[in-house]
């Protein structure tokens, strides 16, 4: 697994005039490409009436599902750019249209693969972007007498608490970055004088 990437922050459209030509570029984030293509859909929907609607995704931490579609301009003039941009700028888990109304001037090849690419850069820069780093779940079980000063603790020290659960002990889900995982246990050990059971679980990716 990489430790991490980035993706667009949220989704949103930005809009670049080129020689007449009008450029709506969506960006958005896709989990999967089911939504990556779904999202495709209903820009081309909403926008039947363009001339062209051009797409680039990548999915998967590792770009594992990379597609692109040019959608009658000239071969390669304009998704494969647009997936370029995304893959320049390490973008993962992220679906780009781009809309082209025509303006009744030719922009030719390299005005096109400039147009398009340019396009995604631009609404990245507008829209933002965020970095998501690979850590490991883990269950923290403590007594309910601890269970309070625990859970002030990590949050105080920046862990990420994803969920607690009340039973006959507390059960606590953290995010822990792989190099932090002995130190924390050494200091939850210290914490609750080695009454918290702890165990490690899955890898994910969560907010940098």
């Amino acid at each position: 697994m990489q430790d991490e990437y980035r993706t667009v922050a949220r989704a949103g459209v930005h809009e670049t005039e080129i020689n007449r030509s009008r450029f709506l570029c969506a960006l958005a984030p896709a989990a999967t490409e089911q939504e990556a293509q779904d999202f495709v859909a209903a820009v081309r929907k909403e926008y039947a009436d363009a001339t062209h609607n051009c797409y680039a995704y990548v999915i998967g931490a590792d770009a594992a599902i990379q597609k692109a579609s040019d959608d009658g301009e000239p071969g390669g003039t304009a998704g494969v750019p647009m997936l370029q941009m995304l893959m320049r700028r390490d973008m993962r888990y992220v679906v780009a249209v781009v809309t082209r109304y025509y303006g009744g001037v030719k922009l030719g090849a390299g005005g096109l693969i400039r147009a398009y690419g340019g396009a995604v850069g631009e609404a990245l820069d507008t829209l933002g972007t965020l970095t998501r780093r690979r850590f490991r779940l883990a269950t923290v079980t403590v007594d309910h007498q601890r269970a309070g000063k625990v859970q002030n603790d990590l949050r105080s020290t920046g862990r990420e608490v994803r969920d607690v659960r009340y039973d006959e002990a507390v059960t606590i889900e953290i995010g822990l970055p792989d190099a932090d995982v002995e130190a924390f246990r050494a200091w939850l050990a210290d914490a609750t004088a080695g009454t918290a059971g702890f165990e490690l679980g899955g890898e994910a990716y969560g907010d940098a």
